[in-house]
């Protein structure tokens, strides 16, 4: 039996790779072949590394702990806000600092049941504080509880779909500079309906502009929870409401609710575990 000389398989690899990338820059390319190409190629480039690593008789780790890293910072941070207790949403007062915070659903509003009572928030926020370095709470000023209260006010006067006492919160003080990093953890682990990044609710943290002057088309969150007397206004919805009903519901079975802590809990430790 004859043995395959591999390194000799690889060096016609590595010379077809060559003339493909000579033959494709010897003109100019549109460029949708040339983000074929790219595709392609980085792809290949994906496969050698998996290839290596393959051969390589001495395990690698999936994952490498980098406490500096801001992934890290706002995985732990998010974290830390889950620790939290809930509470709910009509009663949290005043208070000093800035952070991040969850508003969760536990009402009888029928698109939202798959949401109610579970632990995927509905929306989740920063508050930046009001001193960029700011050190302690009082500094930070009381940002937190604002943007909470006015999520408030906007929730009781869309009486007519929503009940306030079916939310609840948690909310995380956190060192300057860090909550950014812990919402966007959050967003991208739950993908939470109100929120923007999602495109099916937005419009909760829209503040009242004049439809009139400005042309705006009423949000979404407003199409389906009216109350705001300025999103009134607006003449024209910037999504249709049946349509935003049918993202709700393709979006749950893409994105079921986390029902528990534990199966939250091992969300989080599933991404710090090294292979």
């Amino acid at each position: 039996m004859t043995r395959r000389n591999f390194a000799e398989d690889v060096e016609r690899i590595r010379e077809e790779v060559h003339r493909l990338v000579d033959a494709a820059t010897e003109r100019a390319l549109p460029a949708t072949r040339r983000n074929k190409i790219d595709h392609a190629l980085r792809a290949l480039a994906i496969d050698v590394e998996a290839a290596l690593e393959k051969l390589d008789p001495v395990a690698l780790p999936t994952v490498v702990f980098d406490p500096s890293n801001p992934k890290v910072i706002g995985r732990f941070t998010a974290l830390a806000m889950i620790a939290q207790d809930r509470l709910p949403l009509a009663e949290l007062g005043k208070f000093y600092g800035s952070g991040v915070y969850a508003i969760y659903y536990r009402g009888e509003y029928a698109p939202y049941l798959p949401l109610s009572g579970s632990e995927t928030p509905i929306y989740v926020g920063q508050a930046a504080p009001s001193q960029a370095n700011a050190h302690t709470p009082r500094d930070q000023g009381p940002r937190l509880a604002a943007r909470l209260n006015e999520h408030r006010k906007n929730i009781a006067k869309a009486d007519t779909t929503l009940k306030l006492a079916d939310f609840e919160a948690r909310f995380l003080v956190v060192q300057s500079g860090w909550e950014t990093a812990a919402e966007d953890y959050l967003i991208n682990l739950f993908r939470p309906i109100w929120n923007s990044e999602t495109n099916i609710l937005y419009g909760l943290g829209k503040h009242g502009d004049d439809a009139e002057t400005r042309a705006n088309k009423r949000s979404p969150w407003d199409t389906l929870h009216p109350g705001r007397k300025w999103a009134a206004k607006s003449v024209e919805d910037a999504r249709d409401p049946a349509l935003i009903l049918s993202d709700l519901t393709r979006h749950f079975s893409y994105h079921p609710p986390v029902t528990d802590r534990a199966s939250l809990l091992e969300t989080f430790f599933a991404g710090l575990r090294q292979r």
